[in-house]
């Protein structure tokens, strides 16, 4: 159930009005996420400019889906599951790809490395050792790869975390999912 709904775009903190004015003339009007971040310019902003940022990471899309897989998994953001979900598809990853990446985990071990050390980032990170990073980088991950997974894991945190408290869920089958602003 929805506890966050978008603010009235005219009764939106100026600051708002001007960036989802922006998304609008760029891509259309935004999904309820983005809507309903409104009610704060400095969040609004902030996942916009991550959003942006991340958008330069060095991961192949579908990697990248695969990350947000296995972290909205373990956040259990309904919302933005669906949406990588499409997105996963989009880019080309199977059914079975998809279910693995949702369980953190890949048949290739260099990706499974990739994809555990990205969940332990968002539930444990002062668990992650001198040794993990070692491994990470014997699977041949540069450190630009793990910067690069902390910043796509604080994405999704961002997103998934605002979704479960605003109460927004997937919409329905007929209606388009939220237009996402991650890695291509």
């Amino acid at each position: 159930m929805t506890r966050l709904t978008p603010p009235d775009r005219s009764a939106a903190p100026e600051k708002s009005r001007q960036l989802l004015d922006e998304i609008t003339a760029r891509t259309g009007e935004p999904g309820a996420m983005v809507a309903t971040m409104a009610h704060s310019p400095a969040l609004l902003q902030g996942y916009l400019e991550l959003s942006r940022a991340i958008k330069r990471v060095k991961l192949p899309r579908a990697l990248s889906e695969k990350i947000s897989l296995a972290v909205q998994e373990w956040l259990g953001c309904a919302l933005c599951l669906a949406a990588h979900t499409e997105a996963a598809r989009a880019a080309g990853v199977s059914e079975a790809d998809i279910a693995l990446a949702r369980q953190a985990t890949s048949p290739d071990a260099r990706e499974a490395a990739l994809l555990t050390y990205a969940v332990r980032v968002l539930a444990e990170p002062a668990s992650i050792s001198d040794e993990d990073v070692a491994d990470l980088r014997a699977h041949g991950w540069t450190d630009r790869t793990l910067a690069d997974v902390v910043g796509l894991v604080s994405l999704n945190h961002l997103t998934g975390a605002f979704n479960l408290v605003a109460g927004l869920e997937p919409a329905a089958a007929e209606e388009p999912q939220e237009h996402i602003y991650y890695p291509q």
